[in-house]
């Protein structure tokens, strides 16, 4: 469908309407006689009146979070209001789904349909799909306040691409996914994506544009001109400044007309010259809040023309009726300035149209009296808080809350050199005309078919209930390790590599004896009783705590505290990294995970030699995820200019030296193999968390020696099914022993009386 042109036809219902309601029956044969002939067809869907309200209601605290920084719906959170807003979005998922083919791609637009992208992608797997935000995505600090935060998050990640009007929205959006469900971000090649069980949902910063034929056709049409003459002979003389506003209680309406007040007050040369004029659309709703601000737009408006007007002059002149789009452009294209100056405000695309009026046609030009071929001129102050600000690089950005500089932006506006005033007009048409909505619209669908590439070369699986639904999405590769295959593999090797992660991989991270089983230590002197292997247990825990344990296994190798420090086998002594490493930054994190420790019943820190780690694993599971949400985020705040890394693990948030990790110790251990003239021919590693990952990267992306019969064989297995840089996974610690006793026993079958066992210590070390 993407490559289809964009829709031209759209079809609307008022909920609600007797008309509609009548006629609900010929309103659905005509919407599927027409599906047939306009593929992009809106379809109809009829919504109950209490529904509705119910969702307007529901939709209002997250529209007052998202414009409003410091004030917070003190209102009780209504679960039946909460579950009406799912149902409605339930009631779209199913007219989605009678229309739906497996080729379309489908984009859901702004707030009012946030959980939609669940019920569509529980339905198909490989639904390919886009969401749009139209409304600012509030801070962290205020979406936390929200109850259902995590179901929203949730269900805005089962789309595929996620799109904002301005960076500051999508770092908002980025910062709760990263604070509240611990998710990591990346921008690839100027793409931003967000790593969500095997996904990548891709984040696009792209402002929406205006229709600009719609514009063009209402400055050709002869009511514009019409009423530009009548402007024209209204304002004689007079210095034209527009504003066009909603009247609700984020537009700002009344700021400006304070900074009018001020201008004028200030600038007594501008009395009887400059007018503004100010357009209120009619109110949406008749709230409190709009009545009230309705009350003091009145109010100022009225005392502004008390104080400075005479007869034949106002200086605010206040529209507050529908005005027909014709006459707006007829005001657009006669105006100086225009001030757009919302507290808070979306993508407001006034002063988009106010720049292509003021360029306007050859018949707007021929009613406005200029000469053809003459440079067109406008001049733009915006709000800093609007979401066109970024766009328009020549407007005069302000602080809406400042009268004084608003006054004075205005003035500056309309005092400013002709020359100046054309080229910042011509630099922004430029803008303006070049990213209308039918770029908008084209750039999003292309990225979104970019984004579903590679729906289809991936295995998927349901995971989760209700809004907690999700898709775990894996490589076609990813696949349980065999032990026939992996065991063909082991016995035809000479040399080996084994590397072990040891909490979760070896004992279950739910066990409360940390230290190893009578099982555990059997196999692992299986394995090191055969020549041909180098085995290794590399863990963050400390060197203490792994030497005591292993006592009994001589030739085991340990790699304590991510490899920071390292032990070849038990008869010889700890290898410190040769990192620089400097350790004031526990002064800093240590007082930070003890207000941690003291608020979260069930965490401890365990302080080792070079690290931090804060664990939560006997803590209640919730409250231990979002407390270790927030100390990751705080940690990293704070140690932002150390030579640290903080990371999350299994129940653990730790803060280590950088360039300390799993995969420094494979890096090192098969280097000085290969550096012997032992390369190994297999190489094995398993791990269950984030930090092993390092070592799956580390051995597929080692140097093997040219000198070896074949590619060795290797073996990067992660425990669990889950999104990995490993290629195999085992289903747990049971799976785990098992293989290695399958590895031993192997070992056992293949040994001759004639072999002579020779340990990788004294096999390795003699040589470094």
């Amino acid at each position: 469908m993407a490559s289809q042109p964009i829709p031209r036809l759209f079809m609307w219902g008022l909920s609600g309407s007797k008309l509609i309601q009548v006629n609900k029956k010929k309103f659905h044969k005509n919407c599927w006689r027409n599906l047939t002939a306009y593929p992009h067809l809106f379809l109809l869907i009829f919504i109950k009146s209490f529904t509705m309200v119910s969702v307007s209601t529901i939709c209002g605290p997250f529209s007052i979070t998202c414009y409003l920084c410091v004030r917070i719906m003190a209102n009780r959170f209504d679960r039946l209001l909460w579950q009406a807003y799912v149902s409605t979005n339930k009631i779209f998922a199913d007219k989605v789904m009678e229309v739906y083919n497996p080729e379309d791609y489908v984009w859901v637009h702004d707030y009012h349909l946030m959980v939609l992208p669940t019920f569509l992608r529980k339905r198909f797997n490989r639904i390919k799909l886009g969401f749009f935000l139209h409304s600012p995505f509030p801070s962290s600090e205020i979406y936390r306040t929200l109850l259902v935060r995590d179901e929203i998050l949730k269900a805005l990640l089962n789309a595929d691409l996620i799109g904002f009007h301005t960076f500051d929205y999508a770092r908002h959006f980025l910062t709760c996914c990263s604070r509240m469900l611990g998710l990591n971000y990346e921008s690839k090649r100027g793409h931003i994506g967000l790593e969500y069980f095997g996904r990548t949902v891709y984040i696009k910063i792209l402002p929406v544009g205006i229709h600009m034929g719609r514009v063009e056709s209402a400055l050709n049409h002869p009511s514009s001109s019409i009423k530009v003459k009548e402007i024209q002979e209204q304002f004689k003389g007079k210095r034209l400044v527009i504003g066009v506003d909603d009247m609700d209680m984020f537009k700002g309406v009344s700021l400006k007309l304070l900074a009018v007040e001020h201008l004028l007050l200030q600038n007594s040369e501008l009395r009887g010259k400059l007018v503004l004029v100010q357009i209120v659309n009619p109110a949406r709703s008749s709230g409190k809040d709009v009545q009230e601000a309705k009350m003091e737009t009145y109010s100022i408006t009225k005392r502004i023309n008390d104080t400075f007007g005479f007869p034949g002059y106002e200086p605010v002149v206040l529209i507050d009726r529908h005005v027909p789009f014709c006459e707006k452009t007829a005001y657009y294209a006669l105006a100086e300035c225009c001030i757009v100056n919302p507290v808070r405000d979306g993508m407001n695309l006034i002063p988009y149209k106010y720049i292509v009026c003021r360029q306007g046609t050859p018949k707007m030009d021929e009613a406005l009296g200029v000469v053809p071929g003459s440079r067109h001129t406008s001049t733009l102050v915006v709000s800093e808080f609007t979401g066109c600000s970024p766009s328009l690089s020549g407007a005069i950005r302000v602080n809406p809350w400042d009268i004084e500089a608003v006054a004075n932006a205005v003035i500056a506006a309309i005092d400013m050199p002709d020359l100046e005033k054309q080229l910042r007009h011509e630099k922004h048409y430029c803008y303006v005309s070049s990213h209308d909505v039918a770029y908008w619209a084209r750039s999003f669908i292309q990225d979104l078919e970019r984004a579903c590439k590679d729906h289809y070369s991936k295995r998927c699986w349901d995971i989760g209930f209700g809004l907690n639904f999700r898709i775990l999405s894996l490589s076609p590769s990813f696949r349980k390790l065999s032990n026939d295959h992996i065991i063909s593999a082991y016995k035809r090797t000479s040399k080996r590599a084994i590397f072990l992660d040891y909490d979760g991989t070896m004992v279950p991270h739910t066990s409360i004896a940390k230290n190893p089983t009578p099982e555990v230590i059997s196999v692992l002197n299986n394995l090191c009783a055969d020549p041909m292997n180098s085995v290794f247990i590399v863990s963050g825990r400390g060197k203490e705590s792994l030497s005591d344990w292993f006592v009994q296994c001589e030739n085991l190798g340990i790699a304590a505290e991510h490899g920071y420090f390292l032990r070849w086998s038990g008869m010889s002594d700890w290898e410190t990294s040769s990192l620089a490493v400097d350790f004031d930054w526990k002064n800093i994190a240590e007082p930070v995970m003890k207000s941690y420790t003291e608020a979260t019943d069930g965490s401890y820190i365990e302080a080792k030699e070079i690290a931090l780690v804060w664990h939560h694993q006997d803590a209640d599971p919730d409250f231990g995820s979002c407390q270790a949400k927030e100390l990751l985020d705080h940690l990293e705040n704070v140690l932002a200019n150390d030579p640290v890394a903080v990371k999350r693990g299994q129940n653990i948030v730790e803060v280590k030296p950088q360039g300390v990790t799993k995969g420094f110790v494979t890096e090192k251990v098969l280097s000085k193999m290969i550096a012997s003239g032992k390369p190994p021919g297999f190489v094995l590693c398993i791990g269950d968390d984030r930090s092993d990952e390092d070592m799956f990267e580390s051995i597929s992306n080692t140097p093997y020696t040219p000198s070896l019969p074949s590619a060795p064989a290797i073996f990067a297995c992660t425990v669990g099914q889950k999104p990995s840089k490993a290629r195999y996974y085992l289903d747990d610690t049971v799976d785990v022993l098992a293989l290695l006793q399958c590895l031993a026993d192997a070992s056992s079958s293949n040994s001759s009386s004639t072999e002579t066992r020779v340990s990788f210590d004294n096999d390795v070390r003699k040589e470094l």
